[in-house]
């Protein structure tokens, strides 16, 4: 049996009165109630907290105790309460967003300022990794909010599309050597761990397309950077192609390509939480918007 808060008020009157019956009476329940209140409190303790007597009962010294605490403990439990609510009611309380951080370098920049500005009371931590991961991560309720490319549907998730994105390949100057597809030096830059690379590759070979080196990087942007030096061409979702500054990047004529979906994710059960509801409602405007 597990102690609740009402046992804790229960016991105060006890405390008072020294006496069952009588605290029964003051309490508005039956004696047998609230003896076995005392029952669940005596066994999540772990030991006595009231010694019968002829006349009543007395406290032990665990019973004392809990006594000097109780007004504190139905106090902090109040406080719980409030705050509980409150995350349901009101846009407040700490909250995680979870993205790959190629994604994040698109997207957060885009409505995190706002959404701090006209919620002082909101707290943002951010968690990156893989799309599948930050899926997972939401499905186990360790990330609030998800901004995933291509999500699998889930039961328990309500999934919402921001924005398509597209896979394919890209170049910044076709004329040197490493980055020319006819030419025996052509070297590739890619994440090879991304479905979306594995699919534009299959393809690719399938047209004969042929490179003589493949560099691999976990990091899109290094990528990127890469191809803007003229290192050689990348597999690049467009977003982050668009984000080299130093060197415009060139998608690749007649290359085969991926279709993307970034989408925004949270558990079915935090529909109606505002703060939640603040959220992605502040990263679907931003986002659709400059698609």
């Amino acid at each position: 049996m597990i102690a609740s808060p009402s046992d804790l008020h229960y016991f105060i009157e006890v405390a008072n009165v020294l006496n069952i019956s009588k605290a029964a009476k003051r309490a508005g329940v039956s004696q047998p109630s609230l003896t076995q209140a005392m029952k669940r409190l005596e066994e999540s303790i772990g030991t006595s907290l009231l010694i019968r007597n002829k006349s009543g009962v007395m406290l032990t010294q665990a019973g004392r105790q809990l006594l000097a605490q109780s007004k504190f403990l139905i106090k902090s439990w109040e406080q719980l309460k409030v705050q509980a609510l409150a995350s349901i009611n009101e846009i407040q309380g700490s909250y995680t967003i979870g993205c790959h951080p190629s994604v994040g370098l698109f997207t957060l920049s885009e409505f995190l300022p706002t959404l701090l500005l006209n919620h002082q009371q909101l707290e943002i931590n951010l968690q990156h990794s893989l799309s599948r991961k930050i899926v997972d991560g939401v499905i186990s309720s360790n990330i609030d909010i998800g901004i995933a490319v291509n999500p699998i549907y889930h039961p328990d998730l309500i999934i919402h599309k921001i924005c398509d994105d597209e896979v394919t390949f890209w170049s910044s100057n076709l004329n040197k050597d490493l980055q020319k597809i006819k030419n025996d030096e052509c070297i590739l830059l890619c994440d090879p761990d991304l479905i979306q690379v594995q699919s534009v590759l299959k393809v690719a070979y399938k047209k004969g397309i042929k490179f003589k080196r493949i560099i691999s990087s976990s990091s899109l942007e290094v990528i990127a950077s890469l191809v803007s030096k003229e290192c050689g061409i990348g597999v690049l979702p467009t977003k982050v192609a668009n984000l080299v500054e130093s060197r415009k990047l060139y998608k690749m004529e007649n290359f085969p390509s991926f279709h993307d979906e970034i989408c925004l994710l949270y558990r079915v059960e935090n529909r109606s939480i505002k703060a939640i509801q603040a959220i992605s409602k502040a990263i679907i405007n931003a986002l659709k918007q400059k698609d």
